[in-house]
C-alpha cells in the first residue's frame, strides 16, 4: 500500500482527547508531587516548601479542568503515546522549578529533573552532598515514581476502568499478558513495587545505614535509577555488605515485577523456566567475568578488590542502575567497552531496567538460528519462530528488530556531535550510551560545563530511552497532528 492510500486511513490526534487524558495524569502527578511537599515540611525546611506548593496545587487545578472535557471514551494508539511523551515532557519542565532554589540553572536543573523521572541517574552537579535533604529526597522520589510510571500509579489508584486506560497501560508498561482487569493488574504491580521498596528500605536499615540514606538509596534502586546522595556514590553509603544491598536490589528491579506475585502465589516454576529471566542471568554472569577479569588485567586492580568491585560495577550497568563503588571515569578503555555493552543490553521487558531488553536480544538470536536452520530444510519445509511456547507474529518480530535499529541510531547521531566538538571518542560514546539506556554511570562528560546543545542531546537520548524511541517519533511526526480526525 503506498503512502498516498495509508494517508486515507490515518487518524491525527484529537486535541479533545490529549487534553483530557494529559489532564488526569497531570492530576495524579499533583499527588505524588505532595509527597515531596510533606517531606519538606516535616524536616523542617520550610523554606524550600512554596515551589513545591505552587506546582501541586497548579497541576492538580489544570489537571482536574482538564479531565473534566467531554471526549470519546475510545482512544487512538497514536494518542496514547502523545500523551506518554507529553507527560514525560512536561514533568521535568515542572519539577526543574523547585530545582532553581540550590543555585542551578534552568538547564541544569531541567537535566536533573529528566534524569530523575527517566530513571537515568547521569548528574551535571559537581557535588550534591552540601544540598539540602529536600532536594535530594526530592530526586530520589522523581526516579521512584518514574521507575512504575505515572500511568500505572494512575491505574492502580485514580484513573478509572476503561477502554482508554487499558490502551495508556499497555503503551506505558506491560505490552501482553493483561489479566482480567487493568486496576488490578496495576494494583498488583504497585504491591510488589511498594513491598521491594519497603524489604530494601528495612535491610538497609539493619546494615546500619541511617533512616535518610536508606530511603533515598532504596528509591533509587528499586526504580533502578541510581542517584546517590554522596558524590562517590555506593563508596559514600557504607560498607561492603551494604553496597552489596543496594546492587541486589536494583537487580530485583531489573526482573519483571508481575513475575514476582506469580512466583508468590504458588508457580515458582515460571521464574526460573522463563527464557528472558535466564536470558538476563546468563548476560548477568558473563558481565561479572567480563568485568572482573578485565579490572585485574587492564585497570591493575588486586585480586581481593576486582572481585568485590568487579560484580558491583557490572550488575549496575547490567540492571541499568548506574551505582557505582570504583571511580568510572578512570577506568580502562576495555572496562569501560564492556560496560558500554551490557548497558546497551538491559534488564527485562516489565522491569524497572532500561536498555534494549534482554528479550529482543533473544528474539534477534533466534532469527539469526532460524535463519542458519533454514539454509539446510528441504525447499517446501514450514519452520515458525516461537518464544517460551508461543508463536512469534511477523509484527513482533518486524517490531523487536525497528526498536533496536532506533536505538542504534539514536546512539551514533547522540554521538556525533561529541566527537565532533573534540571530547573524547570511548568516554563519548559511553556517556550516550548510558544516557539512552537510562543507566547513569559517567565518564565525568556530564557536568555543568557541558555545553547546553550537548546536555540538550543527552536530555532527548533519556527521554527517548525511556519511552523507547517510538513515541518521541510519533509526537514530532507532522501527520500526528495534522489532518483528518476520527467523529469529527
Amino acid at each position: 500500500m503506498t503512502g498516498k492510500n495509508t494517508s486515507t486511513l490515518h487518524f491525527a490526534v484529537r486535541p479533545g482527547v490529549i487534553c483530557k487524558y494529559t489532564g488526569q495524569l497531570l492530576l495524579i502527578f499533583s499527588i505524588l508531587n505532595a509527597v515531596p511537599l510533606l517531606f519538606c515540611l516535616v524536616i523542617g525546611e520550610l523554606h524550600l516548601a512554596w515551589p513545591y506548593t505552587a506546582i501541586t496545587l497548579g497541576t492538580g487545578f489544570f489537571g482536574f479542568l482538564m479531565q473534566r472535557i467531554k471526549t470519546s471514551a475510545d482512544i487512538q494508539n497514536n494518542e496514547t503515546l502523545v500523551i506518554s511523551a507529553l507527560i514525560f515532557i512536561i514533568i521535568p519542565l515542572l519539577v526543574a522549578l523547585p530545582f532553581l532554589q540550590h543555585g542551578l540553572t534552568y538547564t541544569d536543573a531541567f537535566f536533573e529533573a529528566v534524569s530523575g523521572v527517566t530513571t537515568t541517574g547521569l548528574s551535571n552537579l559537581s557535588s550534591v552532598e552540601p544540598l539540602p535533604r529536600t532536594f535530594l529526597f526530592a530526586r530520589a522520589w522523581l526516579q521512584w515514581i518514574g521507575g512504575l510510571g505515572i500511568v500505572v500509579l494512575g491505574a492502580a489508584i485514580l484513573l478509572p476502568q476503561s477502554k482508554a486506560t487499558l490502551h495508556l497501560f499497555k503503551d506505558n508498561w506491560e505490552k501482553e499478558g493483561l489479566i482480567a482487569s487493568t486496576k488490578s493488574y496495576a494494583r498488583v504491580i504497585l504491591k510488589v513495587y511498594l513491598l521491594m521498596t519497603s524489604a530494601g528500605f528495612i535491610l538497609l536499615m539493619a546494615l546500619g545505614v541511617p533512616w535518610f540514606d536508606a530511603t533515598t538509596h532504596v528509591l533509587a534502586a528499586v526504580s533502578t535509577g541510581g542517584f546517590s546522595t554522596y558524590d562517590n556514590s555506593l563508596s559514600g553509603v557504607g560498607g561492603r555488605a551494604v553496597q552489596s544491598a543496594v546492587i541486589l536490589i536494583s537487580c530485583l528491579g531489573a526482573f519483571p515485577l508481575m513475575i514476582y506475585y506469580i512466583s508468590f502465589k504458588g508457580d515458582g516454576k515460571k521464574f526460573t523456566a522463563n527464557q528472558e529471566i535466564r536470558g538476563l542471568a546468563v548476560a548477568s554472569v558473563f558481565a561479572v567475568a567480563a568485568t572482573t577479569m578485565i579490572l585485574m588485567a587492564a585497570d591493575g586492580l588486586s585480586a581481593d578488590q576486582a572481585f568485590i568491585d568487579g560484580p558491583l560495577l557490572a550488575l549496575s550497568a547490567q540492571s541499568t542502575t548506574g551505582f557505582s563503588t570504583i571511580p568510572v571515569p578512570g577506568l580502562s578503555e576495555a572496562a569501560k567497552f564492556i560496560l558500554i555493552l551490557f548497558m546497551l543490553i538491559g534488564g527485562n521487558v516489565g522491569s524497572t531496567a532500561g536498555g534494549i531488553k534482554i528479550l529482543r536480544l533473544i528474539v534477534i538470536l533466534k532469527m539469526i538460528k532460524l535463519l542458519i536452520i533454514r539454509s539446510g530444510l528441504a525447499p517446501n519445509a514450514v519452520v515458525r519462530p516461537r518464544l517460551m511456547g508461543k508463536r512469534l507474529e511477523s509484527v513482533e518480530i518486524e517490531t523487536c528488530f525497528l526498536v533496536v535499529f532506533l536505538f542504534i541510531i539514536v546512539i551514533l547521531l547522540s554521538w556525533l556531535p561529541f566527537i565532533l566538538m573534540g571530547y573524547p571518542f570511548l568516554d563519548s560514546l559511553f556517556e550516550v550510551v548510558s544516557a539512552t539506556c537510562t543507566v547513569g554511570l559517567s565518564t565525568g562528560i556530564s557536568s555543568s560545563s557541558l555545553p547546553t546543545v550537548l546536555k540538550s542531546i543527552l536530555c532527548l537520548d533519556m527521554l527517548m530511552g525511556r519511552l523507547e524511541i517510538v513515541a518521541f517519533l510519533i509526537f514530532f511526526y507532522p501527520p500526528t497532528w495534522l489532518g483528518q480526525k476520527r467523529g469529527v
